[in-house]
């Protein structure tokens, strides 16, 4: 037997350690020579009498991080390919059987007759851990770089080797469903209390403990095919069964609002699994999972959630020819909310930061900022008091820009003013001097008009950081006309060291993630203004895919911030620039109310102290007249909601802002969160299919105004019957 992904082992006592090491990759993934490597190794386990039982470990870091997603990204064209060649049910029943596969082989290790242990070193992820649960026992490293998950959904797909089948076996039904759908990763503790592992165990100890349950006459069979087995939370037909799922289906669709495919599917495997033996509940799963390989969802999710996120992770957008930097001290300047936010990751990072603010008591409360989110981390058990010592201590806050000398990248983050933008540029510089690259994080302001208070403005770039900066995935690095490659190198290398992912984009007004989401936000203000009722607006949008309504996302950015927007443009582009109607609505709110947002407890919604927030019930009356809710068309709100989005994006493109469609999408859904079901704002475009967007734009621009004509770009588009992958990166990526 000949094996390059896994090395075998064999004791005096006749127990077979399976170490996975694939060859060539820092972590092992699910492919098709890893299936027929464990086919071949069942084979031989069953095949050798002297074989007693089987300890499956991995020899890297992390455990297993799940199926490799590029070769499920080619099962659509492999599938269409067979459909050619032999006829759609030929096809079909040949891509049912593969996407089968690993369930088959995972089933055929449970059955096997020899016990199983898998001593769970690292991360076990998706398919990584449903091969966990198809062994005997497991056992799981007392580790923080330790954990279990299958985090299939996120990507559009869920859990079909066996997950959806054996978890709801292993407990409650309604707490099954719950980890299924959030598709979350849990620490050791927790998953042995979920009963997902038997045993936590020191990581010098996992082999031996493994051992030890099979020397010490570990069963070779599964808890479901015993005889006597019962469901955790009986029979699906039963009272508590349907205590259980009504209110699962009701669960479902409250948070997805059916746009997920995936998980349905999750809840039909579930439902359907339970009422049958795991062996046709396992054909169940693997039929509902060809059937979800194959949407368009998965397909788009894939695309942008891990391959191209994965790519403009890795360095996509990083100039080549500029060599790696080491990045060990950060200078931020400006320690308000967004400021101490960006010393917060950095710190985290590994990296010594200095937090310059006008005072030591300012740049204390910076700082501040910093000890309560990692007080909250430890809190929760997730870091150590020695942890937060450490973090702390890489921050020294101070008033004194002279503290700055040896910084090797400067982060402004100053109030959003050209003019204290530039007082404090100047200042930097004069103790900086003009080598060291210079980042202003603006959300507004163009980065080529602030460059011009750079000694170097080659040396000047815009680092844009998204609220709160934590918990905010993306980045925003702004080009400035004069901005050279080594500022975008430098820019690139801290995104990276903190962890986050960077799009890359060319100077303009509102950049590229606040053009989109202020059309949403507009929206939200011009429904108000025609009379749909505001609840509506809320709920439509959240139905269309968006996570919170864009009256609730207002008040979380500030209103009085938008109508200094609104001004400022007005001021610079003229009075055609904007909406009247909008104008007047926050003129109403902030001007005449005073309703800031939440910040000041009052906006679109109210906040009272200690309760939950409710829109103000004054908002109604604002528009003036109030339209019949039966009348509206609730699926055009929802195409307006992603189209004002979506054409913004697609102007983006055409002007050269974004100059690739995967950071377009990334961005949309990282930035502002647009529904990741259709893989970002331009994947939603191919997605309809370019002439069928044009059409819809022209629509609701007849009904509704130009803000929905679409750019000249997609007019020719439209005519050549291209996709913006096809156009911009090329046929293989579309």
């Amino acid at each position: 037997m000949t094996l390059a992904n896994f090395k075998l082992d064999t004791d005096s006592d006749g127990i077979v350690l399976v170490t996975w090491d694939m060859p060539g990759k820092p972590m092992n993934v699910l492919d098709q020579t890893v299936m027929d490597e464990l086919d071949a190794i069942v084979d031989h386990v069953v095949a050798d009498a002297a074989i007693k039982g089987v300890v499956l470990t991995s020899g890297k870091d992390a455990f297993c991080t799940g199926a490799d997603l590029t070769m499920m990204q080619s099962g659509a064209k492999q599938f269409a390919d067979a459909v050619k060649a032999r006829g759609q049910d030929a096809a079909m029943t040949e891509f049912v059987d593969q996407a089968g596969r690993a369930s088959r082989v995972f089933r055929r290790i449970e059955t096997s007759g020899k016990p199983w242990a898998a001593a769970i070193n690292g991360v076990a992820l998706g398919g990584g851990f449903e091969i966990t649960l198809a062994c005997h026992y497991r056992v799981i490293a007392d580790s923080p770089k330790a954990s279990v998950g299958l985090p299939e959904v996120k990507v559009g797909l869920f859990p079909g080797a066996g997950g959806t089948q054996r978890i709801p076996r292993l407990m409650a039904t309604p707490d099954a469903l719950q980890f299924l759908f959030k598709g979350e990763s849990l620490k050791p503790a927790r998953a042995k209390q979920m009963n997902l592992v038997h045993d936590v165990a020191p990581e010098g100890e996992l082999v031996a403990r493994a051992k030890a349950w099979i020397k010490g006459g570990g069963k070779p069979v599964a808890p479901w095919d015993e005889k006597n087995f019962k469901m955790p939370s009986g029979k699906i037909f039963s009272p508590f069964g349907m205590m259980i799922w009504p209110p699962a289906n009701a669960l479902y669709r409250k948070e997805t609002y059916d746009n997920y495919p995936a998980v349905k599917a999750i809840l039909k495997c579930v439902y359907e699994g339970l009422q049958l033996p795991i062996d046709q509940a396992l054909k169940v799963e693997s039929r509902y999972f060809a059937q979800i390989m194959r949407s368009k969802e998965a397909a788009a999710m894939i695309r942008s959630l891990f391959l191209s996120m994965g790519e403009l992770n890795k360095g996509a957008r990083r100039p080549k020819s500029e060599p790696r930097t080491n990045l060990k001290k950060i200078g931020v300047i400006g320690a308000g909310f967004m400021g101490a936010g960006i010393a917060y990751v950095t710190a985290s990072a590994g990296a010594q930061v200095v937090l310059v603010d006008r005072d030591q008591a300012a740049a204390d409360k910076g700082k501040a900022h910093s000890d309560a989110l990692i007080s909250s981390r430890v809190a929760k058990g997730r870091a150590t008091e020695a942890d937060k010592a450490a973090l702390l201590g890489r921050i020294k806050a101070s008033a004194d820009y002279n503290d700055l000398k040896g910084c090797d990248l400067v982060v402004e983050a100053v109030f959003e003013d050209r003019g204290v933008k530039a007082e404090t540029t100047k200042k930097a510089q004069g103790v900086l001097g003009p080598d060291v690259v210079f980042a202003s994080n603006t959300s507004t302001l163009p980065i080529t008009s602030l460059a011009t208070e750079a000694q170097k403005p080659e040396n000047f770039i815009g680092i844009h950081f998204f609220s709160p900066v934590d918990k905010m995935m993306l980045v925003e690095i702004i080009m400035g006309e004069k901005t050279g490659d080594r500022a975008l190198a430098t820019a690139l290398d801290f995104v990276r060291l903190i962890k986050k992912t960077p799009i890359v984009v060319n100077d303009t007004r509102g950049f590229y993630a606040n053009r989109c989401v202020g059309n949403y936000i507009r929206e939200g203000h011009l429904m108000l203004m025609e009379g749909v009722p505001p609840a509506m607006i809320e709920n439509v949008a959240r139905m269309a895919g968006m996570p919170v309504g864009p009256l609730s996302l207002n008040d979380e950015v500030a209103i009085d911030l938008s109508w200094r927007v609104v001004q400022a443009t007005k001021k610079d582009l003229g009075e055609q620039s904007i909406d009247p109607a909008q104008e007047k609505l926050i003129k109403t709110l902030v001007v005449d109310l005073e309703r800031f947002g939440r910040k000041n407890g009052k906006g679109f919604y109210d906040y009272p102290q200690g309760g939950k927030k409710k829109l103000w019930p004054g908002l109604a009356g604002l528009a003036g007249k109030a339209l019949d809710p039966d009348t509206i068309d609730v699926e055009e709100l929802k195409q307006r909601f992603l189209v004002a989005q979506a054409v913004e994006a697609a102007r983006t493109m055409a002007e050269g802002v974004v100059t690739d469609p995967r950071e377009a999408d990334v961005g949309s859904i990282l930035g502002f969160g647009f529904a990741p079901f259709t893989g970002g704002t331009i994947s939603y475009i191919d997605g309809l299919g370019v002439a069928n967007f044009v059409s819809l734009c022209d629509t609701l621009v007849a009904r509704h105004g130009d803000r929905f004509s679409p750019p000249a770009l997609l007019r020719e588009m439209a005519k050549s019957g291209e996709t913006f992958y096809e156009r911009f990166v090329g046929a293989k990526a579309a």
